[in-house]
């Protein structure tokens, strides 16, 4: 433990909050002190709310108290630190832009107002009555939060009129666009059996749908960002979306083809990009037999290589 006045005020701080016993560490206390620009010799009063990401508040720690964290804890900070500062109303998660995909590289947090007016009276007269009110509101007003969060998710309608909501952000997007341009053209009366979300991991899964095909999956780490069935040709559609990262390059193909060996129809390997600029990026990591479709041009279904389009191959 670094033994420091401030570090000590934003652990009891913690606990005062009734955070769990798992954020009521030193990581936790300094972590709060970043969020709020407190540097060693700066008063409660004159705290502040800057937008920061994880590895500037890991960088901000090191310069100002003399903590350093490796770049492999950085998971531990978000994880085991922001996410209960966000579900606890103390920060908010990417208020600048909501529609920011959930793992953006530019994610930022932001101490949230009602508890950023809390901490600049800590240390004098009114602090522990304006602790009670707070915490008073603080259910309130995360559910608000997280309202407006929902309210921010990308709506997507199945065949059936099921609604599901994925995660905001461009990776959504396009698997929404996947879902609602994609499938009626190049199978049509197919059936959706999966759709990743950035945010949930898993924003839609007809687990015994595919469990008919022959494909039992553990770990949806694995998982095509989309997967759909052609019922009429029995086809097995495994689709990429890629606005980012991700194409089914050789790896890749080979990764979806084990993980999928046991399936009963034929396997369909594609990779959908929101573009043609984006596309260009990644022509070279395509996998030969697979196909590539372009939100930007929704007709149009671009074929690499073999000996039939858009169709499965053995082996």
């Amino acid at each position: 433990m670094i033994d420091h006045p401030k570090i000590a005020a934003a652990l009891q701080i913690l606990v005062d909050l009734g955070l769990p016993r798992a954020q009521q560490n030193d990581r936790s206390a300094l972590t709060l002190l970043a969020l709020l620009d407190l540097q060693p010799e700066t008063s409660w009063k004159r705290a502040s709310a800057p937008l920061v990401g994880i590895t500037p508040i890991m960088d901000w720690i090191r310069a100002h108290y003399g903590k350093e964290y490796k770049p492999n804890t950085r998971e531990t900070v978000r994880r085991q630190t922001m996410h209960q500062f966000v579900l606890a109303g103390i920060a908010l998660y990417n208020p600048d832009d909501p529609a920011r995909p959930v793992n953006s590289p530019r994610a930022v947090y932001q101490v949230s107002p009602n508890a950023l007016a809390l901490f600049k009276t800590y240390g004098n007269a009114v602090w522990a009555k304006r602790l009670a009110a707070y915490q008073g509101d603080v259910k309130t007003l995360t559910a608000r939060y997280a309202r407006k969060r929902e309210m921010e998710r990308i709506p997507v309608q199945l065949a059936d009129g099921t609604e599901i909501r994925l995660s905001p952000g461009e990776h959504s997007a396009l698997i929404r666009d996947v879902i609602d341009e994609f499938a009626p053209r190049f199978a049509p009366g197919s059936v959706l059996i999966y759709a990743g979300d950035t945010g949930e991991k898993m924003g839609y899964f007809d687990r015994e749908r595919l469990a008919a095909l022959g494909v039992s999956v553990d770990n949806h780490g694995k998982m095509p960002d989309v997967l759909i069935h052609d019922i009429k040709r029995n086809w097995l559609l495994l689709i990429e979306s890629v606005t980012s990262h991700g194409p089914v390059d050789g790896k890749r193909h080979h990764e979806l083809m084990e993980l999928f060996a046991g399936s009963t129809a034929g396997l369909v390997y594609v990779t959908a990009f929101p573009t043609r600029a984006v596309m260009a990026r990644y022509l070279a990591d395509i996998a030969w037999e697979s196909e590539v479709w372009v939100a930007d041009a929704p007709t149009h279904l671009i074929h690499f290589n073999g000996v039939r389009f858009l169709g499965p191959y053995d082996g």
